[in-house]
């Protein structure tokens, strides 16, 4: 595998874990796969070069990512704020994982942003902010912030000594943010880091499970109403959305993360190419959480930048729209129509 990091980057690097004594690690909002797996595992790489290390995400993350190790190392920002701005005024290094910018943290990115420590992006998105960082190693041709993390640990001499945990969270990160490699995974290297990753022992069909098949009946009874009830296909245009309030997540008694493939299912349907998933976010009133998936070559980032104030990778994007479901529906209906063109090819 070709080198991600020159020599004087990994000098800068090693410089500042070095001269770090405690150390923060960092993620995007609504924190997915990859985010969490990535916080997971640098601070258990930060732990076994001696280092002090914690977790904050800007909000809760998915309940099925619960069984990662490391979790208890966690703080959520929007319930932990008092302790997490001690931690961010003492920190000497923040690593900031899967996001370019600071404003994608929202309120936990003006507080990194306002801390003394150094910074240390690791990110694999278009147009990384290079300006709020020291050091920025990002590649948006990996699949994942956790490949790039890998890529960087072999540069860094760091993967020699990767054990059983760091691994599990590491392929956590790249199996989600590929839909269990079914996308953005064409690479040869991606594997070639996967069978690197089983030979620390990790079981990677009991991951799969955990976090794709551990799930209760509520998840499956709300799937069948989503796609019976709320799905709308746009057949000319070959999309379709789907939507969710707070009503109907709490009338299925649905958990955080429990949606989590929901906006996959669509793009099953012959001729789909672009899948819309929309849902109340369950702690701030008129937000409307946007995911997109695609097939083949049609941009949902580019859709995402250009009407949800989002992005992301060409086959799968996330956004926010802000007010009411149905003004998120009728602008979700002006985004598809913008880009017939390109759906109807």
């Amino acid at each position: 595998m070709e080198r991600i990091v020159n020599e004087q980057e990994v000098l800068r690097l090693r410089e500042l874990v070095s001269e770090a004594e405690h150390i923060v690690v960092t993620c995007h909002t609504n924190p997915d796969g990859d985010a969490i797996g990535s916080m997971t595992a640098v601070i258990q790489v930060m732990e076994r070069l001696g280092r002090k290390a914690v977790g904050i995400a800007p909000d809760r993350w998915p309940d099925n990512l619960q069984w990662l190790p490391g979790m208890d190392k966690l703080l959520n920002y929007s319930k932990q704020k008092e302790e997490a701005d001690a931690l961010l005024k003492e920190a000497d290094l923040v690593f900031m994982m899967d996001h370019g910018s600071l404003s994608r943290m929202k309120d936990l990115g003006d507080a990194v942003g306002q801390s003394p420590a150094r910074k240390v992006m690791i990110d694999h998105h278009l147009d990384p902010d290079h300006e709020c960082c020291d050091l920025v190693v990002s590649e948006p041709s990996l699949c994942a912030a956790c490949e790039v993390l890998y890529r960087l640990m072999v540069d860094m001499g760091w993967a020699e000594g990767l054990t059983f945990d760091e691994a599990t969270s590491i392929y956590t990160g790249m199996m989600t943010d590929t839909g269990g490699f079914t996308f953005a995974s064409n690479r040869p290297e991606v594997f070639l880091i996967v069978s690197r990753l089983l030979e620390t022992g990790i079981d990677k069909d009991r991951i799969y499970r955990n976090v794709f098949y551990t799930a209760s009946p509520d998840r499956y009874r709300l799937m069948g109403y989503l796609l019976y009830v709320k799905m709308e296909l746009i057949r000319d245009l070959n999309a379709s959305i789907m939507s969710l309030t707070n009503e109907e997540r709490r009338q299925f008694k649905i958990r955080n993360g429990e949606t989590d493939g929901y906006v996959n299912l669509p793009l099953q349907i012959e001729r789909m190419r672009l899948s819309i998933f929309l849902r109340e976010d369950t702690e701030r009133k008129g937000v409307i959480r946007v995911s997109l998936r695609s097939v083949d070559d049609f941009p949902c980032n580019k859709m995402s930048e250009e009407f949800f104030n989002g992005g992301g990778h060409k086959n799968a994007s996330g956004g926010t729209i802000y007010g009411t479901m149905d003004e998120a529906i009728e602008l979700v209906h002006t985004a598809i129509h913008k880009y017939a063109p390109l759906l109807k090819g």
